[in-house]
């Protein structure tokens, strides 16, 4: 038997937003997906019927991959359904980029299953090119650190990594991210440039580079916004 395929599956990341991000093709694919790996059944249920009111929804497999997930629970469920259609979604963008869909990717080449991705949203790449930064020389830093004397001491790397023009991208959950805008602005020079990117594609997308002096003029509120920063 020929071996399966592992679709790597982007949805929007938010409600209103899927005639102008998600490609018609990559819709359908939806459609020949027998086995889902997600991060929340609940929400991915939510998702495909969204795409399509009669969806055959009960017909699908589904696998939770989270941080609870053990590598040989994964291992094990793909290697079930290696002959099958796999398709690896994210809770928002693009799977395999901040979230643990790159596991799936590299079990599937272990087994030699064909990978398949496909274009649709990524918060990080849409943040960078809107940004005005260096698109050539980047690094993706993900989550800083939460204790914040070691958040500091990682932003002033940062800036100096930035000043060598290496764009330096990272991000923070929406509850913490003026805690974090506060330390930008009180521990960077205030020449650096910053771009904060709030809400990329919803209705509400707010995305701006101005110096450190600029942004102090008038204190930023990004409260519960889902942000990508680009120093």
């Amino acid at each position: 038997m020929s071996k399966g395929t592992v679709y790597l599956i982007p949805i929007t990341m938010g409600e209103y937003n899927m005639e102008t991000t998600i490609p018609v093709g990559v819709q359908k694919i939806m459609d020949e997906v027998e086995v889902f790996i997600v991060e929340n059944i609940k929400t991915t249920r939510r998702y495909l019927r969204k795409i399509n009111s009669t969806y055959p929804i009960d017909d699908k497999e589904f696998f939770v991959i989270d941080k609870r997930t053990s590598r040989k629970e994964l291992s094990q469920f793909i290697h079930i359904y290696k002959d099958k259609k796999i398709g690896v979604m994210s809770e928002a963008g693009c799977p395999g980029i901040a979230d643990p869909g790159a596991d799936v990717v590299e079990i599937a080449h272990e087994l030699k299953l064909e990978v398949r991705p496909f274009v649709g949203p990524s918060s990080i790449l849409l943040a960078l090119i809107a940004s005005g930064k260096n698109g050539q020389n980047f690094t993706f830093n993900g989550y800083l650190p939460k204790d914040r004397s070691e958040r500091i001491k990682t932003l002033k790397n940062l800036e100096r990594l930035s000043r060598n023009n290496h764009s330096q991208i990272f991000m923070e959950t929406p509850f913490r991210n003026n805690h974090l805008i506060e330390d930008i602005l009180t521990h960077c020079d205030n020449s650096m440039k910053l771009c904060i990117a709030a809400n990329i594609t919803l209705s509400n997308e707010k995305i701006k580079t101005k110096t450190i002096g600029d942004w102090k003029k008038q204190t930023p509120d990004y409260h519960k916004d889902y942000c990508i920063f680009v120093l």
